[in-house]
């Protein structure tokens, strides 16, 4: 029996490849709507770069490995050395610092201990450079030892356009990076749950230190395009205004970051553009739909196949340079009983060969459990079993008939015999008396 009522014959189940489809056209020539090119995104910004989240390809750029002053956006690798090095509850202690006129800091006082929890937050969200300074010695021990720790990340993780002279982002020409870099550091710590958490909340509260408080995400975009998640921004004289900006719509992550813009409304007035001007290049497919069928399996028994259905509809949003295969599992023979709706295999999408979807497919009908008729054969091969034990049966009776009479023959010659014998005797004795 197979799930809650069909029986398999032994190498039943095989995989099955039934479905190929290819979309083969350039990611950036043209959007996928209507067959029409796609306008280009508008962007104000020195050098800028888009990126498919899931599997890094670029949907468009511009200069993207030019390096230029980063800013606040320098953070995003003393994050990543925080989430490397410490607990996120552990108590980092305050050390002194002396902020400039126009810097961003969360105004925590020297000696009062917060966890890197909220030290994260208040470095990511409001971008308060204290926080940073405190991180930075609380991996390393001095802002100098972790800048050393931070250039050797980034050679770690091949940022071969980057470069770092302080923790916090304060303008200095050995502090650099590009969109290509900066947007490959955001992939690598967006794969952390916990950095996802903290740079997506437009506001939250720091419990830890001296006093509880409130912080605000300068991340603009977030609060007014619900699909935007995070990632930083970050604004200096020789930086100009900067986002590395992470979206998601219909299950498609991407990535867009904007270097060098003229302000903040033109930083998000371009990031929204590459945003979604990457979305135009994806169509929405239905690989399959609920009750479809699938494909098919004999039923031992009968003539007719059973339909395999699918369970629920699959649809996916792809690139046309992608190519959407579906593979399904199910049994090639089947045997009753089998209930309508009965699972019996599954149907498995992927994407250029990374899963994207996976359905049941279930019994399109009901399969009653053969009868004993059924297994012998059917009515045909009855009558024809019937006929031929008749028939059998007749030249049996005929052959024991045959042989009984001639058994019968058999036993009357020896009396003949000894008739004719004394009849012989009689007719010579009789001529000799005469």
């Amino acid at each position: 029996m197979l799930g809650s009522g069909a029986r398999l014959p032994r190498g039943a189940v095989l995989p099955i490849l039934v479905l190929v489809l290819a979309f083969a056209l350039a990611p950036t020539a043209s959007a996928a709507k209507g067959g029409k090119d796609a306008p280009g995104p508008e962007v104000d910004a020195a050098t800028w770069l888009l990126l498919d989240a899931s599997d890094g390809h670029e949907l468009a750029a511009h200069d993207s490995d030019e390096e230029r002053a980063i800013a606040s956006t320098t953070k995003l690798m003393t994050a990543y050395l925080a989430l490397k090095n410490l607990s996120m509850n552990e108590k980092l202690e305050v050390p002194a610092y002396s902020p400039g006129p126009a810097e961003s800091v969360a105004g925590l006082t020297k000696g009062e201990k917060l966890t890197v929890h909220d030290l994260l937050t208040a470095m990511m969200l409001p971008s308060a450079n204290d926080a940073a300074v405190t991180v930075a010695d609380g991996v390393a021990g001095s802002q100098r030892a972790f800048v050393d720790e931070m250039n050797r990340a980034a050679a770690t993780l091949d940022l071969d356009h980057t470069h770092y002279a302080n923790p916090i982002g304060l303008d200095d020409k050995e502090n650099y990076s590009s969109a290509g870099d900066l947007t490959d550091l955001a992939l690598q710590l967006l794969t952390d749950r916990r950095f996802r958490k903290i740079v997506a909340e437009p506001q939250a509260t720091l419990k830890s230190g001296a006093q509880q408080r409130v912080v605000t995400n300068t991340n603009t975009l977030l609060l007014s395009d619900p699909s935007v998640d995070g990632v930083k921004t970050g604004h200096t004289l020789d930086a100009g205004y900067v986002l590395v900006a992470s979206a998601k719509r219909d299950g498609i992550p991407l990535i867009a970051a904007v270097l060098g813009a003229p302000s903040e409304a033109e930083r998000d007035a371009s990031a929204e553009s590459l945003l979604d001007y990457g979305y135009s290049l994806y169509r929405e497919k239905t690989v399959v739909g609920r009750g479809d069928e699938a494909a098919t399996a004999t039923v031992r028994y009968e003539d007719e196949d059973l339909p395999l259905v699918a369970k629920r509809a699959i649809r996916v949003s792809v690139r046309k340079d992608e190519n959407v295969q579906v593979d399904i599992e199910a049994p090639k023979e089947v045997e009753g009983p089998i209930a309508e709706g009965d699972r019996l295999g599954q149907l498995t999408v992927t994407i250029d060969g990374k899963f994207a979807d996976r359905t049941p497919l279930t019994a399109g009908r009901t399969v009653d459990e053969p009868s004993v008729i059924d297994r012998i054969g059917g009515p045909i091969v009855v009558v024809l079993i019937a006929f031929a034990v008749i028939v059998i049966l007749a030249a049996v009776a005929f052959w024991l008939r045959r042989r009984r009479q001639a058994g019968g023959e058999r036993e009357r010659d020896p009396e003949e015999r000894m008739r004719t014998r004394q009849e012989r005797i009689r007719r010579r004795d009789g001529g000799e008396g005469e």
